[in-house]
């Protein structure tokens, strides 16, 4: 990913937290041939190795999990949000339009699990995670019988990361006031990925 430097985010813990938060990711693979991607929930353990571990599966119906095999290197994006700046919001021009957004690039070799235990610890976390924005959560309580079943169609892997990149592009190339300028705007929005980046650009220190 291209970041100029005034966007690059290496934190590690704004890079975990993050990743958590926008945790519905696209995976790109290649099988030799073309690019290939599926779009999946994914855990991440930011503890489980050097730059974390992101643990998830598919269904063993989707081709993608045989490019594994060939032990090749996978990239994983977490969008966050994003939104169009009009130059009319700055106080200095000439100015172009631009677009502001965030992302998270994590990039490993997938290996998959084939342990059914811990396929079935997986899935629990996962439910347990998503559910827990609900009052009250489903709680999972599903027949072995169905689960053994369940399983059978589907691939957990996990994927130790071995390298992250994290780009914040939001104006931090320009002056204080041009940058509050797209923030009293977006703030003022309907839409919420346009609110989601007034937050962000105003949490970002100056300079």
């Amino acid at each position: 990913m291209y970041i100029p430097s005034a966007f690059r985010i290496e934190d590690p813990g704004k890079l975990s937290d993050f990743i958590q938060k926008h945790s519905f990711a696209t995976l790109i693979t290649h099988d030799d041939q073309a690019p290939f991607a599926s779009h999946l929930p994914m855990l991440f353990r930011p503890e489980a190795g050097p730059h974390g571990t992101l643990v998830t599966h598919m269904a063993r119906a989707n081709p993608q999990w045989k490019h594994f095999a060939a032990g090749s290197e996978a990239l994983a994006i977490f969008h966050g949000p994003h939104c169009y700046v009009s130059p009319a919001w700055y106080k200095a021009s000439p100015a172009v339009p631009t677009w502001n957004y965030a992302a998270v690039h994590a990039y490993g070799v997938p290996s998959i699990i084939s342990d059914q235990e811990r396929v079935l610890a997986l899935l629990r976390e996962l439910i347990s995670t998503y559910e827990a924005a609900f009052d009250p959560p489903w709680s999972g309580d599903l027949s072995r019988e169905y689960l053994d079943k369940m399983i059978q169609g589907i691939v957990a892997f996990e994927i130790p990361v071995s390298r992250v990149e994290g780009k914040y592009k939001f104006g931090q190339n320009r002056s204080p006031a041009d940058i509050q300028g797209v923030i009293d705007v977006l703030s003022k929005s309907d839409d919420p990925d346009s609110q989601a980046v007034a937050r962000m650009m105003s949490s970002i220190p100056e300079g």
